[in-house]
This record gives C-alpha cells, structure tokens and sequence, in this order.
C-alpha cells in the first residue's frame, strides 16, 4: 500500500501534467481544479443538501462555489479559522446577518472580515460536513494536505456533540483526485459519505469507522500548544 505522501505526490503531478489545476498550482494545498464550479451545481440537487440549514464547509478555494451557493440559498456556514489559532476557532457565516455578497463572504478574506468569529460552544447543530481533499477513493477515504486539521476539527464538534454519526461527509474534487487503491486511514482520520465531481455525485456506504473525538496521543505536544482550544481542553482534563 503507498503511503499518504505518495499518494498525495501521484495526484498533484497528475492535475498539473493534464493542466486541470488552477494558479498557483496543486502541489501542497487542497488543489483548486477547473470544474470545482460544477461541483456546487452537482451537489445542489442532492438531497444531502436541500434538507441541511447548517454547514461546516472548508476554506479552500475550490470548495468557494461550494459557500457561495449555501449562503445564496439561506443556509449557515461555519469555517474553521487557519490552523485553528485562535480561543473562537470558527467562523460562522449567516446570511441574515452579513454585511455583503454571498460572492464576498465566501472567499477566506471577506469570511474573516464580515463572519462571527465564535468558540465551540457557539456552534450550532451541524447538518452537513464538507471537507477538502487531494486524493479519495471509493470506499470512502481521503488524503488531505498533511495537517490534520479537517480531522481535529470533527473531533472538536464530536466532542461538543455539535456533529454525530449520522452527520453526512462530502468532499468535491476533480476525477483525476479518485484514485483506484487503498488509502491509509487511522483512528483520527474522517471517511467520506459521498464525492462530488463536475459530473457526478458518488454516494458511499463507508464500511470505515469514525473518529470518536480527540486521540491526545496521537497528537504532538507542541500541536496542542499552538491550538488554543486544545491547550484549554488538555488542561481542564488534567486538573
């Protein structure tokens, strides 16, 4: 079996050898690929998304048509803030309240500028996930990026049972990101309920357990120093 690494390699050569990845290139981010537009067309015909009021969705650039299209329908969004360096790790986007466009505020500059930036506790019911990917397959895993954000911050709603089993998981990428072999997955690691493409929406029956919340020994102790709301959760537990 390859490695995440290698896997990750694989696919980034692979959209900038077909010409499918957009300025400033794939390698090292959740790729922005031509087609991610269609994508949000794909999923807004899905019942997944017509019954979801509020989402969690990352800030990639290729899930934007993603948030622009949520907000333009009336929906919530919650985005994590960078590598979660902050005690309000999430920024919450509600089109009764913003100040500007759909277009402006589903960009990562006009989501800082015009959400609310909110603690944990603040977080509403989450009806649908969508997290960025480089590689999937059909059995429902994912490579991200390497930082293991996507996965911390579903531990963190897990725990504050703002998200639960039932809570459906979609990524959208380009088919060239599908990959035909096993991906390595722990213990921390979030499966996949469904892919999206320009073209398509596969549906999964994941046979891959969930994450149950947060494995602390799993993470690095200056990892939990960056992240304030993990340096607060750590210490309450040990108290």
């Amino acid at each position: 079996m390859s490695s995440k690494h290698e896997i990750r390699k694989r696919v980034w050569s692979r959209l900038q050898e077909q010409k499918v990845a957009r300025f400033p290139g794939a390698e090292g981010r959740i790729p922005n690929f031509i087609g991610a537009e269609a994508c949000a067309r794909v999923i807004s015909q899905i019942q997944f998304w017509k019954k979801a009021k509020v989402l969690k969705v990352n800030p990639d650039s290729p899930q934007r048509a993603i948030r622009q299209k949520a907000l333009e329908e009336g929906k919530i969004i919650y985005m994590a803030v960078p590598r979660l360096h902050s005690d309000k790790p999430f920024i919450e986007l509600n089109p009764k309240r913003l100040k500007c466009s759909a277009y402006v505020a589903s960009s990562i500059k006009g989501a800082a500028k015009f959400g609310r930036p909110v603690n944990l506790e603040e977080v509403r019911k989450i009806d649908l996930i969508f997290c960025g990917s480089v590689a999937v397959n059909r059995k429902g895993a994912r490579v991200g990026k390497g930082g293991g954000y996507s996965d911390l911050e579903f531990a963190l709603l897990t725990e504050e049972r703002r998200i639960d089993r039932h809570t459906p998981i979609v990524t959208s990428v380009h088919p060239l990101q599908i990959v035909n072999e096993q991906i390595p997955m722990t213990e921390h690691d979030i499966p996949l309920n469904a892919i999206a493409t320009p073209d398509e929406f596969i549906e999964i029956k994941s046979p891959l357990p969930r994450p149950k919340g947060i494995y602390w020994e799993m993470l690095p102790p200056e990892k939990i120093a960056d992240i304030p709301v993990l340096k607060n959760r750590k210490q309450r537990l040990v108290k």
